[in-house]
């Protein structure tokens, strides 16, 4: 058996859960957040964890909905993602690993799936936490696997 270089459920880079960006001083005029976001100069400095909860998410290809719900246990990491009206509604599970990037100044997460990939992915199940869904989850995304250009695969 070939030994796996992705683990849909460990964070690629954990410190994008941490603010890292830089602060506004006050002498700016801080950016409008109607939101409760983490924009000026109250935000979160290097290292304090950051809610990922109403965070946009970002496919390859498009918006793709909200952040309703984050976990970033190690190597248990995931999103549930409110698609909102693009599958009518429904919910998805992100794991952790699809994660490319962290936008904190615009509240945005960048996954490495395409919108369709996602789309057909296992339905959503009300327990995240459930082994057999966990499994369909991180196998279906673990086998649609492509590593970028020039990256070195790791083995877990």
């Amino acid at each position: 058996m070939q030994p796996s270089i992705f683990n849909p459920w460990a964070w690629r880079d954990p410190s994008a859960l941490a603010g890292g960006y830089t602060q506004t001083t006050p002498s700016v005029t801080p950016p409008e957040s109607s939101d409760g976001g983490h924009a000026g100069p109250d935000a979160p400095g290097p290292g304090t964890p950051v809610d990922l909860v109403g965070y946009h998410v970002e496919a390859t290809d498009g918006r793709i909905g909200t952040i309703d719900e984050a976990s970033d246990e190690a190597d248990a990491g995931y999103l549930v993602v409110d698609t909102g009206p693009w599958i009518f509604g429904q919910k998805v599970l992100l794991p952790a690993g699809t994660v490319v990037r962290v936008d904190h100044q615009e509240r945005v997460v960048h996954v490495d799936r395409a919108r369709q990939a996602i789309k057909d992915a296992p339905p959503f199940e009300a327990d995240p936490a459930d082994p057999e869904y966990r499994e369909r989850v991180g196998s279906y995304y673990a086998d649609s696997y492509i590593p970028p250009p020039g990256a070195m695969p790791r083995v877990i």
